[in-house]
């Protein structure tokens, strides 16, 4: 026998209590597992990213996007949702511009997606929310590993691409003459 799985909402999602429990939304599908224990390292990691986005933001022309952080709740997708917190993103001017002043979430598909390893993330769940930025349109996913100090960048059409200390990472043609070296996310 074959039971209806209930869809649901993102505003349904967000009025669930705060109780330790990671929520998240893939296609209308509710996905729970205990809170991610994140290590100074994850910390560590996720300023760095986000510092140099903002060094690199701070240079463009207005408008500009915004680099947010802090599990920040990103809805990719509508009827059914597909809504999740991310780590570091970059969001462009234009989809910044139709957020309001009391946004929860962000409503739409960031140019830039990083999820940062965190010692009890679930490769499943690292997986699942790769594919749904990519089927979403985020042209860029990068996945952050602070015990290998690595970033494998995921982008449609592309296998992966593994970077170490040793290497310098790129987000062109995105984010326009951004460049760092992946050392400079560890320090």
């Amino acid at each position: 026998m074959t039971t209806a799985t209930t869809v649901m909402s993102t505003e349904e999602l967000l009025a669930l209590p705060k109780d330790g429990t990671d929520r998240w939304l893939l296609a209308g599908e509710l996905k729970e597992r205990p809170m991610t224990k994140r290590s100074g390292f994850h910390c560590k990691a996720m300023t760095c990213v986000a510092t140099e986005l903002e060094i690199w933001r701070r240079r463009q022309p207005e408008p500009r996007g915004e680099v947010l952080t802090g599990d920040l709740g990103v809805r990719l997708r509508r009827d059914p949702d597909t809504t999740f917190g991310v780590d570091v993103a970059y969001v462009s001017a234009d989809v910044m511009a139709r957020q309001t002043e009391d946004m929860t979430i962000v409503d739409g598909v960031p140019l830039l997606a990083v999820e940062i390893l965190s010692p009890n993330d679930v490769l499943e769940d690292v997986d699942d929310k790769i594919d749904a930025y990519l089927a979403a349109g985020v042209p860029l996913v990068w996945v952050v590993s602070p015990r290998r100090r690595t970033v494998t960048v995921h982008a449609p059409g592309a296998e992966p691409a593994l970077f170490d200390v040793r290497q310098e990472l790129s987000a062109e043609p995105h984010l326009p003459g951004f460049r760092v070296p992946v050392r400079r996310l560890f320090e």
